[in-house]
């Protein structure tokens, strides 16, 4: 009130003055008294007008750059500089807060894009670009079915049920499998999640090709072990060379399962990630020197059999495991390399790692097989692995103890001159005499 007060002063202190002119000199004097008062409101207010003009047509409207006055311009600028400086204020911190969102969604794993009522891209973070192939500098605003072509996909936008998600294989260059979610919101918007399933499918076929590979492992065994205790129930079998020969076939497919089952277990064991591995010094040389002659009694004098040691250093891990590794590396060349022929067992320091080898002059392993190795039930040649004994999972386990070990398998091989398996150990691992 004290502001309206001084202006209302202001006018009748004007007023009285003129009524005073009017009667001490007269009217003409009194109207120019007047005139000249109006004359400089008139200045007054059109040089704050043109100040305000001039702010206003600043890029940036800030309180710092309102212009100075006096009188009521005074008092209606200072208040618009108390808005501007709030307003700006609350723009800041709207800014940080979309900033932060941003950053949280930029570091989401998931894909988010924002489509308007028409189906039309306003906005996506980068995931949602690696994922659907967008571009949002160039593509905001564009129709998401002219990006996202999949007739799956189409359908999937037009029924308007988005109960369940739409899983698309393929897409792009990266070959992935992605799950897709709508989400409606607001005035006929929706949100587009998307999110990368393709390890969670690559798992998914893995656990039914296990499924599948195991099952098959064990019909054969089970066939034969079913045939022969029918055979063996029957009453008038008395032919002892025959229940002899069943027995005989029963034990060893028993065993064969007995193997097959051991092997599952310790994959089982060695996928555990909670399983740390032991760290223990373990003699190299020692364990050599026995898995050698456990060869020469596998082998029964059918190859010859050489132990080369280039150095005693020690290795820090898990003996059973690694025991486990060297093991069926040359139980494989035993079992693969043909009457006569020659097996090396290698242990030295080469470009400052430790590397294991196993060496053989076998039939060797064509170039597009060596990739699959080391799947689990992967063969080159099923029937001879079986008659060999082998369980189609000794390379999967000799990977996976290489990996815990922070190791690495190598594998070099000629169809027709041989096969090395190499195992190389960082030199964390190696503990030098």
């Amino acid at each position: 009130m004290s502001d309206f007060w001084q202006r209302f002063s202001g006018i009748i202190f004007v007023t009285f003055i003129t009524a005073l002119l009017w009667a001490a000199l007269g009217a003409a004097k009194a109207l120019m008294f007047y005139s000249i008062i109006l004359l400089w409101l008139v200045i007054y207010h059109l040089r704050n007008l043109a100040a305000l003009d001039r702010w206003l047509q600043l890029p940036e409207l800030t309180s710092s750059t309102i212009p100075d006055s006096s009188g009521s311009w005074g008092d209606v600028l200072a208040r618009l500089a108390r808005y501007v400086r709030r307003h700006s204020q609350s723009q800041q911190k709207l800014s940080m807060a979309l900033e932060r969102i941003q950053r949280a969604t930029s570091a989401m794993p998931n894909g988010i894009v924002i489509l308007n009522e028409k189906d039309r891209i306003e906005w996506c973070n980068p995931m949602a670009e690696q994922h659907l192939g967008v571009n949002l500098k160039l593509d905001a605003g564009q129709q998401i079915t002219y990006l996202v072509r999949q007739l799956q996909f189409v359908e999937y936008l037009a029924t308007r049920d988005y109960s369940n998600p739409l899983v698309l294989k393929q897409m792009h260059y990266h070959q992935l499998t992605l799950s897709l979610q709508l989400v409606p919101y607001g005035d006929k918007q929706k949100l587009l999640i998307s999110q990368d399933i393709t390890h969670l499918e690559r798992i998914e076929t893995m656990r039914r090709d296990f499924i599948a590979n195991v099952s098959h492992e064990l019909r054969t065994p089970l066939t034969v072990i079913g045939g022969f205790l029918e055979t063996l129930s029957e009453e008038n079998n008395t032919d002892s060379d025959v229940r002899q020969r069943a027995l005989a076939l029963m034990s060893e497919h028993t065993t064969r399962m007995q193997r097959l089952v051991e092997d599952l277990l310790m994959l089982s064991r060695l996928e555990n990630a909670q399983n740390i591995v032991s760290e223990k010094n373990i003699n190299i040389v020692e364990m050599l020197h026995d898995l050698s002659q456990e060869a020469e009694s596998l082998s029964a004098g059918r190859h010859q059999i050489s132990l080369n040691l280039a150095t005693d250093a020690q290795l820090l891990g898990s003996e059973d495991e690694l025991r486990s590794a060297f093991a069926n590396l040359v139980s494989n060349a035993v079992r693969y390399t043909p009457e006569g022929g020659e097996i090396m067992l290698h242990w030295m320091i080469h470009e400052g790692q430790g590397l294991f080898s196993v060496q053989d002059s076998g039939i060797g392993i064509g170039s597009e097989h060596i990739p699959r190795l080391t799947e689990r039930f992967y063969r080159v040649d099923n029937s001879r692995s079986r008659e060999t004994g082998g369980t189609g999972l000794g390379l999967a386990i000799v990977k996976h103890i290489a990996n815990r070990h922070q190791a690495r398998l190598e594998i070099v091989s000629r169809v027709g001159k041989g096969s090395r398996f190499n195992i190389w150990f960082p030199v964390k691992r190696l503990i030098l005499a």
